[in-house]
């Protein structure tokens, strides 16, 4: 099997210089593309890594004595094909536990973590005209227009580490037009991990979370409290986690999930929230199980 693989020419270092991998000094110029075969490669991603102790004379056999000698590189084969990545999305109402569930999952899979509503607070909080716009609406607890995210979105999974590893979007798309947009710029998920929580625990648990501004932790008032008064009395709370506002949250959520649910009802698997993580998470790593064993089987059947 023939890879083309694209690299960067790194120069090597001179002999009484330690490679580091975080030097300034060392900004390689792209300068070319290079196919190199590699017949006992199985499907896998390759990539160059500038390797220090590779011996010289492996690479200077044929090479002229006059000529300086040629970079180092070893070869390194990725056991993931980005074919075979995973593609997740999960959805829930505010506080039905997407977040928790989604550590759990990256975790345990190795998939991009994409939070929609993480992109969007950090628009609001630089100040930015996007982001201006997205405060607006979500102070009124509505829906961000699709115009503002779904570019943002887009990108993020078009990167090269979400296309290896795959990637499990969190919280979006939450409106059939969201939806529809990913669709045409070619995201669909492998399964659609919908979170089912009464309403009288999510507006519990959402007027309950505060946030420690030091450490970025998010604590609950009842279910998960600060260790010390010094944290008690530092915690802030998010301008839409009032009980008005989640109210709205909740309602809009309501309205526009069953739309989205139409699109992947297929794939869409529902999943107890209102248990301990522990148990929630059983219940996902079962079909994500599942998935990837129909995946293998399926592979194996078209290998023989």
């Amino acid at each position: 099997m023939a890879c083309s693989v694209n690299f960067w020419t790194i120069p090597q270092p001179k002999p009484q210089s330690s490679y580091s991998s975080s030097s300034s000094s060392l900004k390689p110029p792209l300068t070319s593309q290079s196919s190199l075969l590699f017949p006992n490669v199985n499907n896998s991603t390759l990539s160059l890594r500038f390797h220090t102790t590779l011996s010289r004379s492996l690479l200077t056999k044929s090479h002229s004595p006059n000529a300086p000698p040629p970079p180092h590189f070893m070869v390194m084969a990725s056991t993931k094909n980005p074919g075979e990545a995973l593609k997740i999305m999960i959805s829930g109402a505010p506080a039905s536990g997407k977040g928790t569930q989604c550590e759990l999952i990256t975790q345990k899979y190795g998939l991009v973590h994409v939070a929609a509503g993480d992109l969007l607070r950090a628009e609001v909080a630089a100040g930015s005209d996007n982001g201006r716009q997205a405060k607006e609406f979500m102070e009124k607890g509505q829906l961000v227009p699709d115009e503002i995210v779904v570019m943002m979105v887009k990108e993020r999974l078009s990167m090269p580490d979400s296309e290896e590893n795959g990637w499990l979007l969190d919280g979006y798309p939450r409106s059939l037009s969201q939806a529809t947009a990913l669709k045409k710029f070619g995201f669909e998920p492998d399964l659609f991990i919908l979170l089912e929580v009464p309403e009288d625990i999510l507006v519990e648990r959402v007027i309950g979370r505060r946030l420690d501004p030091v450490t970025g932790k998010i604590y609950h008032l009842k279910y998960s409290p600060p260790e010390t008064e010094e944290i008690a009395a530092r915690l802030t709370q998010r301008f839409d986690d009032t009980e008005e506002k989640v109210k709205l949250r909740l309602r809009t959520h309501h309205q526009n999930v069953e739309a989205v649910l139409s699109m992947f009802k297929d794939i869409t698997v529902k999943i107890d929230g209102n248990r301990s993580k522990e148990d929630v998470f059983a219940q996902i790593d079962g079909w994500l199980t599942k998935l990837l064993e129909q995946r293998k089987a399926t592979s194996e059947s078209l290998a023989a």
